[in-house]
């Protein structure tokens, strides 16, 4: 085996167990999601260099453009979506709690 194989093998190695890490790291329990968008993108980011080392490019390049750039852009749209909601209900939900109590029309109605 010349060094360049051997340094290809060991790249291989190498991206393999990025690959396997970023996944693990995407799928397992994580409670925040912007984590797990930027792993998912790395994943498909990895995977577009893995299949461009296997020679299948037109692949890689798809992967690439759609499952990292398009799904990955789109995730993150979702994800600022998401916080706006959130964060609308929340000042929704303060208001509620401070909003003066209405005041009654007349007292003498309520004594009879």
């Amino acid at each position: 085996m010349d060094s360049l194989s051997i340094l290809l093998s060991v790249f291989d190695f190498f991206l393999i167990v990025a690959i396997i890490g970023s996944a693990w790291q995407a799928l397992k329990e994580n409670s925040d999601l912007f984590r797990a968008i930027t792993l998912f993108i790395t994943f498909g980011l990895l995977m577009a260099v893995a299949w461009a080392r296997l020679g299948a490019v037109d692949v890689a390049l798809a992967e690439a453009a759609i499952g990292s750039g398009l799904t990955g852009a789109l995730l993150l749209s979702a994800l600022s979506k998401l916080r706006e909601a959130k964060l609308r209900e929340a000042k929704l939900r303060e208001a509620k709690l401070t909003e003066p109590e209405p005041k009654k029309l007349h007292s003498s109605l309520n004594d009879e």
